[in-house]
């Protein structure tokens, strides 16, 4: 499995779970989450490696359809990086100044 693939529908997931169905949620976080191989999930599921294989498919698309309609990763990439751009301009410009120190700590805490 590619990581780059991985890592992104790791994150899409992340965002788009809740509109997934429970076989869908099932079958990516056990495969992409948990490593298991389409023939353990098919075993598990009484079902074949075909099916499982082809509804992670529909699943990758789906959530990449969600992605390019919502853009909730896409937004989330962006203003992470602009408060870890925050933060090193704070720290690099006003090291002591402490409330602005605590302001860019708790959008940092945000962000989790």
């Amino acid at each position: 499995m590619e990581i780059a693939k991985t890592n992104r529908i790791n994150a899409l997931f992340e965002f788009y779970e809740p509109l997934l169905t429970k076989k869908q949620t099932d079958y990516v976080a056990l495969y992409y989450r948990d490593d298991y191989s389409l023939g353990e999930i098919a075993e598990n599921y009484a079902v074949s490696r075909q099916a499982v294989y082809d509804n992670i498919r529909r699943t990758e698309k789906i959530l990449e359809e969600y992605e390019a309609k919502l853009h909730l990763y896409s937004n989330f990439i962006k203003i992470s990086t602009n408060v870890d751009k925050l933060n090193q301009y704070v720290q690099t410009h006003y090291p002591a100044d402490q409330e602005l120190q605590t302001l860019v700590h708790n959008l940092e805490k945000l962000e989790e």
